[in-house]
C-alpha cells in the first residue's frame, strides 16, 4: 500500500511482519503521522530478502515463523549490509535491543509503546544514519586508496639520478578516465659513472593495481642494473625476466622505450620495444627519432633488444612518452591525434622556428601540452599520460 503527503518524497519501507493485525497496526501508525512512504509487506524472511533491494529501510519482526531472534537480522544485512534495519517486535527487552543495535539494527522499538510520529522519525534517522555510515566508509575507502596510490606513484615516477648540470629534466604524469585509476606508465633517468645518461619510458598494458605494482617493479628492477653497470641490451633482457616472474595475470607485457645518451651528448642509443619514439627538438626542426622496433618485454620470444645510433646535436631536447598521448581523439570525429599531431602542438607551443630546445623541459609547456591534448579529446582521455622531457644545452 502507498501512504503519501503531497509534499514529502515516496521511500519504500519493507514490512517483515506475519501478524495481519500489528501490520494494519504499523500503516495506520505510517497514515496519521502523514508519512511520505510506500509500505511493501513479507510475512516471511524468505519473501524479505526478494524484496529488500529496493527498500530504503526495513522494519524487521523479530517472531517469525522462518525467524527467530537476531538470526533473520544478520540474515538480511549479510545479503543487504547497507541497508537500513529498525527491529519493531513485541519484545520489551533492553538487553535484547543493545544486541540488536551490535547485530547492525539502526533502532530497537516496541510494539505497543510506539505513535506513528515516532515510529515515522526513527525511519527516517535510521535512513541517514545509514547514509551517513555509507559516505564515511566511502571516505575512508578513498583515503585509503588515495595512500596506496601515492605510495605506487612515488615507485613509477622517482627522481632522476643526474650529476651533468648541463642536463635538464621534467616530467609529467595524468591518470587517464574519470575515476584516475592509476595505470602501469613509468619512466626513470640515471647517470652512470662512465658518463652516459640513459632514460626509460614504459607502460604496462592495462590499468589497476596489478599493472601499477608490475610497472614499479620494473622500474625498480631497470634502475638497480643500469645502477650496477649492466649493458644497456641486457638490462631489458632482465626487465623481462622480472616481468614473467612478478605478473599477477598470464600474457601481462608492458611496452619500453630506453634512449642512452653518449658522454659527449651529441649522439644516443636507441631502443624501441613496441613503444612510441621520442620526439627530438633542436633549433631547425622538431622529428621523430626512429630505429627498429622489437616486441614488448613479456611478447618478445626472442629476448632481443638491438641498439640504433640517433644524432642528436649540439643543443636538443627529448621529449619521450606514453602512447596515451597521442592516442586521444581530435574533438568528437573518428580521428586520433597521433604522432603528427603531437609535433604540431609542439610547434605551435614553441612558436616559430629557430626552436628554443630549452623550452621543452618547461614545466608550464608540459602543462600546457597536456591542457591541449585533453581539450582536442573533449574530456580526461582513457589511458594513462606519461611525459619526460630531457635537454641538453
Amino acid at each position: 500500500m502507498v501512504l503519501m503527503t503531497a509534499d514529502a518524497e515516496q521511500v519504500r519501507i519493507l514490512l517483515v511482519e506475519d501478524d495481519d493485525g500489528d501490520a494494519f497496526l504499523v500503516e495506520e501508525l505510517l497514515r496519521e503521522a502523514g508519512a511520505g512512504v510506500e509500505v511493501v509487506r513479507a510475512r516471511l524472511l524468505a519473501d524479505a530478502r526478494k524484496l529488500i533491494r529496493d527498500a530504503g529501510c526495513v522494519l524487521l519482526d523479530l517472531g517469525l515463523p522462518d525467524s527467530q531472534g537476531l538470526d533473520g537480522l544478520r540474515r538480511l544485512l549479510k545479503q543487504e549490509p547497507d541497508v537500513a534495519v529498525v527491529v519493531l517486535t513485541g519484545v520489551a527487552d533492553e538487553y535484547l535491543g543493545e544486541e540488536a543495535v551490535r547485530a547492525g539494527a539502526q533502532d530497537y522499538l516496541v510494539k505497543g509503546d510506539v505513535s506513528g510520529k515516532l515510529l515515522h522519525r526513527v525511519i527516517r534517522y535510521a535512513m541517514e544514519r545509514r547514509r551517513w555510515d555509507e559516505a564515511q566508509r566511502q571516505l575512508e575507502v578513498a583515503r585509503v586508496t588515495a595512500q596506496e596510490n601515492a605510495r605506487l606513484e612515488r615507485g613509477l615516477l622517482p627522481s632522476p639520478v643526474l650529476g651533468d648540470t648541463r642536463l635538464t629534466v621534467a616530467t609529467r604524469y595524468r591518470a587517464g578516465g574519470s575515476q584516475r585509476v592509476l595505470g602501469g606508465d613509468f619512466y626513470d633517468v640515471v647517470q652512470t659513472p662512465d658518463g652516459w645518461v640513459h632514460a626509460l619510458i614504459g607502460d604496462v598494458c592495462g590499468r589497476g593495481p596489478a599493472e601499477a605494482a608490475l610497472g614499479v617493479c620494473l622500474r625498480v628492477a631497470w634502475r638497480a642494473l643500469v645502477l650496477a653497470g649492466q649493458p644497456p641490451a641486457d638490462v631489458l633482457s632482465a626487465v623481462q625476466l622480472v616481468l614473467q616472474h612478478e605478473q599477477q595475470e598470464e600474457a601481462m607485457f608492458a611496452t619500453v622505450c630506453m634512449l642512452s645518451v653518449a658522454p659527449g651528448r651529441r649522439t644516443g642509443i636507441l631502443r624501441l620495444a613496441g613503444h612510441p619514439a621520442p620526439l627530438l627538438v633542436t633549433p631547425g626542426q622538431i622529428t621523430e627519432l626512429t630505429a627498429p622496433v622489437c616486441p614488448p618485454p613479456g611478447l618478445n620470444a626472442a629476448g632481443e633488444w638491438p641498439g640504433y645510433e640517433v644524432e642528436l646535436g649540439d643543443r636538443w631536447a627529448l621529449l619521450l612518452y606514453t602512447d596515451g598521448l597521442i592516442e586521444g581523439r581530435i574533438s568528437r570525429g573518428p580521428y586520433r591525434l597521433g604522432t603528427e599531431g603531437l609535433m604540431g602542438l609542439m610547434r605551435d607551443a614553441l612558436g616559430a622556428p629557430p626552436f628554443d630546445p630549452g623550452k621543452v623541459s618547461d614545466a608550464a609547456l608540459l602543462n600546457q601540452l597536456i591542457d591541449q591534448v585533453r581539450h582536442l579529446n573533449s574530456g580526461d582521455l582513457n589511458d594513462d599520460i606519461a611525459i619526460l622531457a630531457l635537454g641538453y644545452a
